[in-house]
């Protein structure tokens, strides 16, 4: 494979709780991504949703890390002291006529018969977005859309196309309760740390054109990206924080290593399960393939041995 000098690939966790296991396939495929360019491999605590935000866990999601043998390159990012890059961008936007105030809740929302949107919530109708009605107050602040098609080639799942207008509506950059949105901080925060490559799980696949729109009005790069399969459960839940899924063990980590190797297509040798973290690693460096990961948003747990 050829060495891509500029790549540069980020693994993002939110310490709303301990590590699970697929939050280490996202690792995993991003970090070998990286190292199979020849590129640097980041970390960001994306620590911004602080009511969310569970006492420890960020240490405990570092120390999960370095347990199972992640190097990552320079320091890690916070989200937490970014807030002034994050309004200063908002600022821009708003300056632009980009960015609009809101004043509706979710209830006037929901009861304005607003359609589903792509994500599982509900497209903006457009209420505030040619002004406020007189005696209300903007609670949140909103970035315009317009229906043209937003499109890009996932290196994994193939073509994506939204037209946002109708899929998702004017989307939310700074909440009511004053913090900042996902979707302006990573598109932010992924310019600052000049990423060229995003490899995260199929989860977030739907909010990738929002990304893409954001950093067409704020001038950015736009990186690559690849949307990982998701670990779901019995039930067809995505695995994570909230289906409870148990946390990593370290003492565990390279059986596990090897579990994760496993579900996205790489063929370990059985021998490798009892196997230190660092043996685990030494092979599969070597004997990478992106090629092998299924091309599928979503793979039960159940069927793997």
């Amino acid at each position: 494979m050829a060495v891509v000098a500029t790549y540069r690939g980020r693994f993002a966790p939110s310490p709303s709780g301990p590590l699970h296991f697929g939050s280490l396939v996202a690792a995993v495929g991003s970090y070998l991504d990286a190292r199979a360019h020849g590129g640097e491999w980041l970390l960001r605590m994306e620590d911004l949703d602080t009511p969310r935000n569970v006492p420890g866990a960020a240490d405990g999601i570092l120390a999960t890390l370095e347990a199972y043998g992640f190097e990552w390159d320079g320091p890690v990012l916070w989200q937490s002291t970014r807030f002034a890059a994050y309004a200063a961008a908002l600022e821009r936007l708003i300056a632009a006529g980009l960015a609009y105030g809101c004043a509706c809740s979710r209830k006037e929302i929901a009861d304005s018969g607003s359609h589903p949107a792509v994500d599982g919530g509900l497209a903006y109708p457009g209420s505030c977005r040619n002004g406020l009605s007189a005696g209300r107050t903007a609670r949140a602040w909103r970035l315009r859309v317009n229906d043209d098609e937003i499109s890009f080639i996932d290196r994994l799942q193939g073509s994506v196309v939204q037209h946002l207008e109708s899929d998702v509506g004017d989307f939310v950059l700074r909440r009511a309760d004053g913090l900042f949105a996902y979707q302006l901080a990573v598109a932010v925060d992924d310019e600052f740390q000049a990423i060229s490559d995003v490899v995260r799980g199929a989860d977030l696949l739907a909010s990738t054109p929002r990304q893409i729109w954001l950093q067409r009005c704020l001038g950015y790069a736009t990186p690559r990206y690849a949307h990982l399969p998701v670990a779901s459960n019995a039930a067809g839940e995505k695995l994570s924080k909230q289906t409870l899924a148990p946390a990593l063990e370290a003492g565990q980590a390279g059986a596990t290593l090897v579990r994760a190797l496993d579900f996205l297509g790489q063929r370990v040798p059985a021998q490798l399960t009892t196997a230190p973290p660092a043996e685990v690693w030494a092979w599969a460096l070597a004997h990478w393939s992106f090629a092998a990961i299924p091309r599928r948003p979503s793979i039960p747990l159940a069927i793997l041995p």
